[in-house]
């Protein structure tokens, strides 16, 4: 088993508002300049593309300086950092694009060695059901080498394959019946994908940002690229929009930034379905140390499930122990990724508020990572299983629930996913279920993961050696803490009687157990006499 260990907090922040009540001439420059540079980003991505493996720090001088005649030396310097960076992330997608090809010609490989019908173990696929579904299989392990070769042959000659717009949306242009769009609201969304309006912060500048500059109370300038400088409205070749933005979410902590005169990247992007303008302002934020393990389990934990539709919790104390009833915290994976974003965030606020409220200062989850599991040859015609767990959002519900977790100074414990569903449905979904309460798979191995975040055992209790079975062994148990002397000893008898009426231990006779007419006791083998008879019969 790994250990848990405490996720690191964000790096980053990004924030968005709407540019709201822009006049015809705003929006005519912004479509304008986002044309201009978005072809000069087009033109330096296939430049970049070009040079692959052999780019250099003088090839990107080069690049920067054919570009500045045409914008300026800041929008260069956006375009030509945005264009490094968006083939780096090619060359990322690549390499994991061809660890899922080895992972299926693996698969397939071991799966046609095997005899017809033979069954497969704990830890490794049987051979396939029929002759016919043998056949295909080896088809496409034959289709699965070929895309592995030209993978990897292009992955060492550098090159990789980038559509600026998006492969979907490019895609969608021979679909456009399944898409829902028409031919004229199709180029609309290209065109929007394909612009360039964005601009790293410089500290020490006015505001922030002399490319597109954002003042306190709102107001939005933006440098004009060289050949558009006819379109300016202000001096020194700006043109500043007619609307003021605010920031709802962290607007103190952005003017505080502005201000100063600190870094703030901004970007400017029309969403094409909505026909709105949005502003979205980014910095970096230092580092925090985080909180050690021992510190962020002192008050207990809450360990989370993560599912296909919600999210199962449930409280432990510092022992180990489960308190109070299970939550469940609902969310909708259907539709746009804008609705699936905002479900997820929604899911996490409400499970957030509810750890406030139990004054616990960590949260157990779960780390994740389907990257192996989605493979369609490792679970073969099991699609809706793959498609559940394809359809788990675990790289966003990690990167949100870091990120609002730090606001609200509640640690994230991440901890090795190994049998929890199992192992928590074997020791705990039984016992924590009662005749008002029924406990799910999914609710026990939210105990589980808490326990293991905690470092305690899943198993609830210890069993007896094996040469004592009886009774005079009696259980031992291990949910005291690790520190506690007799940890691991037989539980200590209560005196008293055991009724639901009275408890252990505070009946009339509770320290006298030889009062207590029961089989076994002394009081059962003393002598007895019969008094004499009344004289007054």
């Amino acid at each position: 088993m790994a250990p848990s260990f405490v996720a690191s907090g964000p790096s980053g922040v990004a924030i968005r508002t709407r540019l709201k009540y822009l006049a015809p001439d705003d929006e005519k420059v912004l479509r304008v300049v986002g044309a201009h540079l978005g072809s000069l980003a087009s033109v330096d991505l296939k430049a970049r593309c070009r040079d692959g493996l052999s780019h250099s720090g003088g090839s990107w001088a080069v690049r920067k300086r054919e570009l500045t005649p045409l914008s300026s030396s800041r929008w260069a310097g956006s375009i030509t950092k945005a264009t490094h960076d968006q083939w780096a992330l090619a060359r990322r997608c690549q390499l994991t694009h061809i660890q899922n090809l080895e992972a299926g010609v693996r698969t397939l490989t071991h799966r046609l060695s095997l005899p017809v019908g033979q069954k497969g173990t704990k830890g490794a696929p049987g051979g396939y059901r029929s002759r016919r579904e043998w056949h295909a299989k080896s088809r496409r392990l034959r289709v699965l080498e070929d895309r592995l070769a030209a993978a990897r042959a292009d992955r060492e000659a550098g090159l990789v394959h980038v559509v600026r717009g998006g492969k979907r949306l490019a895609r969608a242009r021979h679909h456009l019946d399944q898409a829902g769009l028409t031919e004229g609201e199709w180029h609309r969304a290209w065109e929007a994908e394909r612009w360039f309006l964005a601009a790293d912060g410089e500290s020490g500048k006015r505001y922030g940002n002399e490319t597109i500059r954002i003042s306190p109370d709102g107001e939005v300038s933006i440098k004009l690229p060289a050949p558009l400088t006819h379109l300016a409205n202000a001096p020194h070749g700006r043109y500043v929009l007619a609307c003021r933005v605010t920031f709802a979410h962290r607007g103190t902590e952005w003017a505080d930034r502005v201000a100063a005169n600190r870094a703030v990247a901004y970007r400017l992007h029309l969403d094409a379905d909505r026909d709105r303008w949005y502003v979205t302002a980014s910095w970096q934020i230092p580092s925090i140390p985080t909180l050690p393990l021992d510190a962020a389990l002192a008050h207990g934990v809450i360990g989370v499930d993560m599912n296909a539709d919600h999210l199962a919790a449930w409280r432990l104390d510092a022992h180990g122990n489960p308190t109070g009833a299970p939550r469940r915290f609902f969310y909708d994976l259907s539709g746009t990724a804008e609705h699936r974003d905002a479900q997820v965030r929604h899911a996490l606020t409400r499970l957030l508020h509810w750890v406030r409220t139990c004054g616990v200062k960590a949260i157990a989850v779960e780390d994740l990572d389907f990257t192996a599991e989605k493979t369609r040859e490792k679970h073969g015609h099991k699609k809706r299983f793959r498609q559940l767990i394809s359809g788990m959002p675990t790289g966003k519900l990690r990167a949100r629930l870091s990120s609002m977790a730090d606001q609200t100074g509640i640690a994230v414990i991440a901890v090795d996913p190994a049998y929890t569903s199992r192992w928590g449905a074997q020791h705990w979904q039984k016992p924590l279920t009662s005749t008002t309460r029924r406990t799910t798979r999914h609710d026990a191995a939210a105990v589980a993961i808490g326990r293991r975040a905690q470092g305690h055992p899943i198993r609830r209790r210890t069993a007896p050696p094996p040469a004592h079975r009886s009774d005079e062994q009696g259980h031992r148990t291990v949910q005291a803490g690790r520190r506690v002397s007799g940890r691991e000893g037989t539980r200590p008898r209560v005196p008293g009687p055991r009724t639901r009426s009275v408890h252990a231990g505070r009946g009339a006779n509770a320290g006298n157990q030889n009062a207590q007419h029961r089989s076994g006791r002394s009081a059962e083998h003393e002598s007895w006499l019969q008094d004499s008879p009344p004289l007054s019969l």
